[in-house]
């Protein structure tokens, strides 16, 4: 729906004014910067692609910069990508970042964040939220799951693409679902193994982790979690829990923040939540959707569509109300178990935010 959704309004009949598409500032005093590393795993194949002898990843570092002055502002994907999903004689124009292309980071170490995006997309689609949380002091390091994304545009010029055949049966598509994350749980355990000689790991402190991740990067935060200490604090924007997160506990720190009504219709977040030892959260935003976690939460109503299409996806909320939140409440928490500071937020419902539905 995503894919079709934002490939129809793209490719529209052209017309004589161009729309430029935009993402909301972040809110934090930090300028950002921003830098991508191409990651090369010997130790293993290609997972769904046979003739691939090692598994590729892109990784995109963000991070609070020094000064911004000379760096182009980065796009929200890169030039191949664009090139693929919008079309020249687009009505619209794909928007450009607050990050800048390779600034100098600022002094200091900042805490880690790092983002694994939803199915079948790319790691772009969780700026709005990444950019909030650079501009408040952190460094996020945001994952493309290789042939999982659709495209991955690599240094190189060349762009993988979708490779994972859909499944002939429930039991089929119970396997492959298990596969997707157990191949998302080796990535970014190798990336977090490559941190120390990434790009500016000198701003980065190691000994302060956090994961989040939107819809099947969620469950992906929880089963990393479990198996690699080294993440200390996990949230799960909206997806289903797959893996053995649904088998075992986790005695550290996790936020379910789900779309309206979501956690009612999945029992797996049922189950998730009666292995959560540690502390954990379990909010709600009202008139939500799947996709309001996602950049497309700013994007689609941008494009002019009618309601009956973009509203089952991204809910009747106010889309920079939707945004706020979502970025007032992923911060509070990476605050409180990152920092040891703030989180007010999450100790019960707040007249500032009255859309936040807390469950017990």
């Amino acid at each position: 729906m995503m894919k079709a959704l934002l490939a129809l309004a793209l490719a529209a009949t052209p017309v004589a004014t161009v729309t430029r598409l935009s993402l909301p500032p972040p809110t934090g005093p930090a300028l950002i910067g921003t830098t991508t590393a191409h990651l090369i795993d010997r130790s293993r194949p290609d997972p769904w692609v046979a003739s691939e002898e090692n598994r590729e990843l892109m990784v995109s570092i963000w991070y609070p910069a020094r000064s911004v002055r000379g760096h182009q502002r980065a796009g929200w994907v890169s030039p191949g990508v664009a090139a693929r999903i919008n079309p020249p004689d687009s009505p619209y124009v794909l928007p450009v970042t607050h990050g800048h292309v390779d600034a100098p980071p600022a002094n200091g170490r900042h805490p880690v964040v790092l983002y694994s995006p939803g199915f079948g997309v790319e790691r772009t689609t969780g700026t709005v939220l990444v950019e909030d949380l650079v501009s408040h002091g952190y460094v996020v390091v945001t994952i493309d799951h290789t042939h999982d994304a659709n495209f991955v545009e690599f240094p190189d010029g060349r762009i993988a693409t979708a490779a994972i055949d859909p499944p002939n049966s429930p039991e089929e598509e119970e396997r492959l679902l298990e596969k997707i994350v157990d191949v998302r749980v080796r990535d970014t355990r190798f990336v977090l193994d490559r941190l120390r000689r990434m790009p500016l790991a000198r701003t980065m402190d190691l000994s302060r982790i956090g994961m989040f991740g939107a819809s099947m990067g969620g469950t992906t935060a929880a089963d990393v979690m479990l198996v690699d200490k080294r993440v200390r604090a996990g949230v799960n924007l909206d997806g289903s829990f797959i893996g053995p997160i649904l088998d075992h506990d986790l005695k550290r720190p996790f936020l379910l923040f789900g779309s309206d009504s979501h956690g009612e219709q999945d029992e797996t977040w049922t189950k998730a939540w009666e292995r959560l030892r540690g502390p954990r959260y379990r909010i709600e935003l009202k008139d939500s959707a799947h996709l309001s976690f996602t950049d497309y939460q700013a994007l689609f109503p941008q494009l002019g569509l009618p309601p009956e299409q973009v509203e089952p996806v991204v809910g009747t909320i106010d889309a920079q109300r939707s945004i706020a939140i979502q970025r007032a409440y992923v911060r509070a928490f990476f605050d409180r178990h990152l920092r040891h500071r703030g989180g007010a937020l999450l100790n019960g419902p707040s007249p500032l935010y009255p859309e936040i539905i807390f469950h017990p």
